[in-house]
């Protein structure tokens, strides 16, 4: 760089030239750079010319495709993490451009979410105008860093030319269901024919012509990719919304605004991704990743063989799956989720006769305390209540259960260590080779019989090595002196035959949650008949836009009312919340 009064600043008393190169003199040279590649389109990817252009090559240069992850465009601007990824995805595609390829380097912005609404409605300021007003700030400074994006190829997630794909890739899921027999999705009308022929039997085997148009209906719907469900969701009524883990403080408060957040069950539309559990866990092993990542993925998805067991009660039927068939004859007491569906069946109207004030705690009758426990358990995040260095709680529902193995009569509890997103949210509880379950028993008083011979030496509790099996034996099943292995091979074998339970593979991944409680999000594509059941709308009447709306505030509810039920703010729009559309069989009324 030639010398010039610009570059140079003035000389020290000893003649020797100060400093030349400091923050006003380097903002001024990328500026300038900054400047020419802006009016020189460096970084503008040219398109391919003509339509027999190769579509590996631009010009005779070979193309390459970079996209950043989306940024979420809030009001403080980038952060540190910002440049910390964008610096090394900009180093590649320079360092690939100034090898002749012709680089299309791009970012867009994850524009839609609670932040902006709750910002929005804090300051009364649409969250369309705060979010264009954020982006605009991020393209701002995403210039002064001189990243090499090129910013015609920039979008939001809330602009319509945008979510009209999502909408789109969404109705292509919702119209697909995983065949496990060809280990792939495939469209619904082939379901639909296969039940129709006879060629897929229905479950419980009665011809599809004898199914009524609902029940028809319904049974499709139970095998799509995209369906809706009940969930267990973090609700907050003081912001109106289901909220992430994410979003939830250690203490069970939302991340904004510190309300309380409660667990509750609410209909969600869920992703059916558990269908690809096995291709995801075997597809690692085709991947060129290294094995730490791998083993952390197979972590997540958490494939486990084992069995599912049924207990017989008064209300019903109760399924626990265990990955340790074999110690069934050690289960002394089973544990619900306080949100399993059957609480409320089984929750006895009064405490049976020498039930143990340790099990009831200070509560009349079992639906007093069965109603507290619920109560507190809400307020309480999964991360909390899995704990491992919390005391476990529970209380008795007053029932009993019949142990398949041996017939003994266990008590039934619910406790807030057990979830509902995992397995059946009920477990059967053999604190002889569990250790939860053997803290648990002994805080309650509950019967402990080891199913395992542990080691002469063993001078620990719960013992969760190999061993014989012991006090396992029935008028048809002996399981006494076999090893892990061959013991649950047995005892899967035995409770097939009597029919008390199957082989079953389980994971724990879990199927995807979308919550569309308020206003700033991309609408479903989908409408209700008046059976209420979901219909997804033709691609011809995509996208289906966001409707302007002023009064965005969720209806006030009571911050500690756990049970109150949201308000969507679209709701109000009734010109598009209800609507007269033709899908085929003559205009009708369907709600959104």
């Amino acid at each position: 760089m030639a010398r010039t009064d610009e570059t140079l600043s003035p000389e020290g008393a000893d003649g020797v030239p100060a400093h030349r190169y400091d923050a006003r003199l380097a903002a001024k040279i990328e500026s300038r750079w900054q400047d020419r590649w802006e009016a020189e389109h460096t970084f503008e990817a040219p398109n391919p010319a003509g339509p027999l252009a190769d579509p590996e090559r631009v010009g005779g240069r070979p193309k390459l495709f970079l996209l950043d992850m989306f940024p979420y465009p809030s009001g403080a601007g980038l952060h540190v993490g910002h440049p910390l990824g964008y610096i090394g995805t900009d180093v590649y595609g320079r360092f690939r451009r100034m090898k002749g390829f012709n680089v299309l380097h791009a970012l867009g912005y994850d524009a839609f979410g609670l932040p902006a609404e709750q910002f929005a409605i804090e300051t009364g300021t649409h969250p369309q105008v705060r979010t264009e007003q954020n982006v605009a700030t991020y393209r701002r400074q995403l210039r002064r860093l001189g990243l090499a994006h090129d910013t015609r190829r920039s979008i939001s997630t809330t602009d319509e030319s945008y979510y009209r794909w999502t909408q789109w890739i969404f109705l292509k899921i919702f119209e697909s269901w995983y065949d496990r027999a060809q280990d792939r999705a495939r469209p619904i009308e082939e379901l639909r024919t296969e039940f129709e022929s006879g060629a897929r039997p229905t479950p419980d085997g009665r011809p599809w012509a004898e199914l009524s148009p609902i029940e028809q209906r319904t049974l499709i719907d139970d095998h799509r990719l995209a369906y809706v469900s009940e969930a267990p969701v973090n609700w907050c009524p003081g912001l109106g919304t289901v909220l992430a883990n994410e979003e939830v403080t250690a203490e069970g408060r939302s991340d904004r605004g510190n309300y309380p957040v409660f667990r509750r069950n609410m209909r969600q539309w869920k992703m059916r991704i558990t269908a690809y559990s096995d291709r995801l866990i075997d597809d690692l092993d085709v991947l060129d990743w290294p094995d730490s990542i791998k083993t952390i993925q197979r972590n997540c998805i958490g494939r486990s063989a084992g069995a599912t067991i049924s207990f017989t009660s008064g209300a019903g039927p109760i399924e626990v799956f265990t990955t340790r068939p074999d110690t069934l004859f050690g289960a002394t007491f089973m544990v619900l989720a306080p949100e399993h569906p059957m609480v409320d069946a089984l929750t006895a109207a009064e405490w049976p006769e020498h039930t143990r004030p340790l099990w009831t705690g200070t509560y009349g009758t079992p639906a007093e305390a069965v109603a507290a426990y619920r109560a507190a358990a809400a307020t309480k995040t999964d991360l909390a209540r899995q704990a491992e260095d919390r005391d476990k709680t529970g209380i008795f529902t007053g029932s009993f259960a019949v142990n398949p193995a041996n017939g003994d009569l266990v008590p039934i509890f619910i406790a807030d260590y057990v979830l509902m997103g995992y397995g059946t949210g009920a477990i059967m509880a053999v604190p002889g080779q569990d250790d939860r379950d053997w803290e648990y028993a002994e805080r309650f008083g509950l019967r402990i019989v080891r199913t395992v011979q542990p080691p002469d030496d063993w001078t620990g509790d719960a013992y969760l090595g190999e061993g014989p099996a012991i006090n396992s034996v029935n008028d048809t099943l002996d399981l006494n002196g076999m090893g892990v292995a061959d013991a649950k091979a047995a005892m899967i074998a035995w409770l097939e035959a009597h029919g008390h339970g199957r082989a079953t593979t389980t994971y724990r991944l879990r199927d995807w949650l979308f919550s569309r409680q308020r206003y700033w999000g991309e609408p479903f594509p989908i409408v209700y008949d008046e059976t209420g059941l979901p219909i997804g709308l033709p691609e011809s009447m995509l996208p289906v836009a966001l409707p302007p709306l002023d009064d965005f505030r969720p209806r006030a509810l009571d911050p500690e009312d756990g049970t109150s039920e949201p308000e969507l703010p679209l709701s109000r729009v009734d010109w598009w919340a209800t609507v007269e559309l033709d899908l085929g069989d003559g205009t009708k009324r369907y709600q959104r």
